[in-house]
Order: C-alpha cells, then sequence, then structure tokens
C-alpha cells in the first residue's frame, strides 16, 4: 500500500521516469510475492527458499529506496515528488523491517521442513 501511495504521488506530479518505476517496480514485485505465499506456490516449487529470496528482494529494494527517494526528497520539484519521496522513505524503513523480520525467522543452518520439532 505504501509502494502504491509513492507511486501515485510520483505520477500526480509527473515526476521523473526513475521514481515512478521505482515504485512500479516495487509494487509488482511486491504482488507477486504476496501472490506466490497466498497460493503457497513457495510450497510446490521447493527447490527455491523462497524466504532468503524475500529478504534479497527487501535488501536491493531498500538500497534503491534509499537512493531514489532521498534524491526525490532533496530535490524536491513539486509537493507531488516530496510526498513520494516521504512514501518511499517509509517504504524503505518496512523494507529493512522485513528484511532483518525475515533473517531472525529463518535458519539456515537447521532442517527445513513442516515435521521438525520447535526449539
Amino acid at each position: 500500500l505504501v509502494a502504491s501511495a509513492a507511486f501515485l504521488c510520483f505520477v500526480a506530479s509527473r515526476s521523473r521516469g526513475a521514481y515512478t518505476a521505482l515504485a512500479v517496480m516495487e509494487v509488482v514485485i511486491t504482488a507477486l510475492f504476496f501472490l506466490l505465499y497466498f497460493l503457497k506456490l513457495d510450497k510446490k516449487m521447493s527447490w527455491l527458499f523462497w524466504p532468503l529470496a524475500d529478504i534479497f528482494n527487501s535488501v536491493i529494494a531498500a538500497l534503491f529506496l534509499l537512493v531514489v527517494c532521498l534524491f526525490a526528497v532533496i530535490i524536491k520539484t513539486n509537493n507531488g515528488t516530496l510526498a513520494g519521496g516521504v512514501f518511499g522513505l517509509v517504504l524503505l524503513v518496512l523494507s529493512v523491517v522485513d528484511a532483518v523480520l525475515l533473517f531472525q525467522k529463518i535458519s539456515l543452518d537447521g532442517p527445513r521442513g513442516r515435521n521438525t520439532p520447535a526449539k
């Protein structure tokens, strides 16, 4: 939702393509991960460790958001660009929190599966 708000702010303010493209990219990737987990496709495609892919997505998105949204806030050609930059910085914080929580949740050295005993 925050990425969609940033996208709408950038589109409404007729900002540069990099701002809009980053917001669209984050909305699409987030929607794909949501569908992946909602339809339980991660269980069917077990050849990839999906939580780790989600962490990489969050870290890479946070790096891109840091650069692009700081430029949007610093340059602030109009109020829409400033609002989109602020929403992007909120999304940056949420991406970092998501990456940290997922990293704490997964265990790379332990067994993966449903039948493992709880610690």
